[in-house]
């Protein structure tokens, strides 16, 4: 589906399919909510858009109807006024479920976004790019399809969108086919050229890769460990813009393309759905395209450390002991928790061969998210107030949306004791905090650098309803921009 964003009524008005999304004051009793309709479409249309607010039954995420209005189709979406205190203010989730559930798949379509704040614009259209996921290798080829999107304010103003939403926009879209790619299609390699390319389009930006045993050269050997059985070699991929700046971001992806487990393999119903393994440098990769283009206040730098969990002859094995980058040794006593060996590995040489001063790691990290935060929240773990902060405030405003989990590493980091090594990889009390237990994991391996660090677990919120969502793209942009 082809994507423009608009500032006026004329590709709204002449759409196939009209979307009109507002608050329920929209259409409440008072004059003055149909005259900003009216000065947003033609007046007969402004007045079936009030009618059809006015009839949809609003849940707690909000409710719709639609008519026929001459040859044009209008779905009105109606969100709450009124919402709980940790939900996000943009009503991003509420946006995203009104548009996938209007039908918005063929011909000439349009979306009209009526706004509370002119800054909730990024969250808006980012909710209705994600509803509308695009990935596809169905052999029925769909019809062309063209979405306008405009956005406006209750006065009955448009607002033009930026660039910088339009480019978040794509980079969320490009997240989550990445995410929803099959594994043999985007393995180590082809994910690491295809970031490449995208990477090479941005001027300014150098990029550098570690690829099989280069990664041991460069002590490496939790990225090395995890993917050295594979077909295709495991890697590290690093690319920087703006080096002249003295603040320096780095921002570090889990990018396991397929997670069988390991020798530790999963079972049936386990394994299925592990292509999203790589949400995480799917999510850094769209953040910092987005950033290297049009944030030049801060040095950045990508990390996206890539690997297959395979099995086969060379694998990695339980008692196996692994010399990571920091120069600590990791007993293996779970194949199937890998990814905190990438992200260790790459926080590391983030921190003291980059000398980064604050780093963010995203990841498709633990199932234990999704029992901690859920499937709309992300869980923070944070050595820092400040980088803690600009997370979950960023979440906010993005729509986002992620929440703060302890981090304690007095409390943690007894549940990796190895008898043999400076610690193993999972926990041995499974019902202790493992959301937390498994960031100190990473924390560990970055301690006594002088970095902040802020972890993202994105499990859940990266892949729902079997789709890849393109989530935490818009988070790392708001969020670096914070910290900036």
């Amino acid at each position: 589906m082809k994507f423009t964003f608009v500032a006026d009524s004329k590709q709204l008005l002449a759409a196939d399919h009209l979307l009109v999304i507002a608050p329920a004051a929209t259409f409440g009793p008072r004059s003055r909510s149909l005259s900003s309709l009216k000065k947003l479409l033609d007046a007969p249309t402004a007045a079936l858009v009030m009618r059809l607010g006015r009839e949809a039954v609003v849940g707690l995420l909000g409710g719709s109807a639609t008519s026929l209005h001459g040859e044009q189709r209008v779905t009105v979406g109606v969100v709450p006024d009124v919402m709980s205190r940790h939900a996000s203010e943009t009503r991003a989730e509420s946006l995203r479920k009104l548009t996938a559930a209007a039908g918005l798949n063929k011909g000439k379509n349009a979306v009209l976004l009526c706004l509370d704040d002119a800054d909730h614009q990024v969250a808006a259209c980012n909710a209705v790019g994600r509803a509308l996921p695009d990935f596809t290798l169905k052999s029925r080829k769909r019809a062309p399809a063209s979405l306008s999107i405009a956005c406006a304010l209750s006065k009955g103003t448009y607002v033009k969108v930026t660039a910088l939403t339009k480019d978040i926009v794509q980079r969320a879209r490009e997240a989550a086919r990445f995410v929803d790619t099959p594994p043999t299609d985007l393995n180590p390699g082809a994910f690491a050229a295809a970031a490449k390319k995208l990477l090479r389009a941005v001027p300014g930006v150098k990029i550098t890769e570690f690829v099989g045993d280069a990664l041991l050269k460069k002590k490496l050997g939790g990225i090395h460990a995890v993917g050295r059985t594979a077909l295709s070699a495991p890697r590290m991929l690093v690319a920087t813009v703006n080096p002249t700046k003295k603040k320096h971001v780095a921002l570090i992806g889990k990018g396991v393309t397929y997670d069988t487990g390991g020798l530790h393999i999963k079972g049936r119903g386990g394994m299925e759905t592990m292509k999203a393994d790589m949400g995480g440098s799917a999510a850094v990769l769209g953040a910092f395209l987005a950033l290297a283009k049009h944030h030049k206040k801060t040095k950045l730098t990508l990390i996206m450390c890539l690997a297959e969990n395979a099995i086969g002859p060379r694998a990695y094995k339980p008692d196996d002991v692994v010399t990571m980058h920091s120069g600590k040794t990791v007993e293996i006593n779970n194949t199937d928790a890998e990814g905190r060996l990438l992200l260790a590995d790459g926080c590391s040489y983030a921190a003291r061969v980059l000398k980064a001063d604050t780093l963010i790691d995203a990841a498709t990290l633990t199932g234990a998210q999704g029992v901690a935060t859920g499937a709309h929240f992300a869980a923070v773990v944070s050595n820092n107030e400040d980088v803690e902060r600009a997370l979950c405030d960023a979440g906010r405003s993005s729509g986002d949306q992620c929440w703060a989990l302890p981090f304690g590493p007095e409390f943690f980091r007894s549940e990796f004791a190895s008898p043999v090594a400076d610690m193993r990889n999972s926990v041995k009390n499974r019902s202790n905090a493992q959301v937390s237990c498994a960031a100190e994991f990473v924390h560990w391996n970055v301690d006594g650098s002088g970095a902040r660090w802020g972890h993202i677990d994105l499990a859940y919120p990266a892949f729902r309803m079997n789709r890849g969502t393109g989530y935490g793209v818009a988070l790392l942009v708001d969020a670096v921009q914070r910290l900036s």
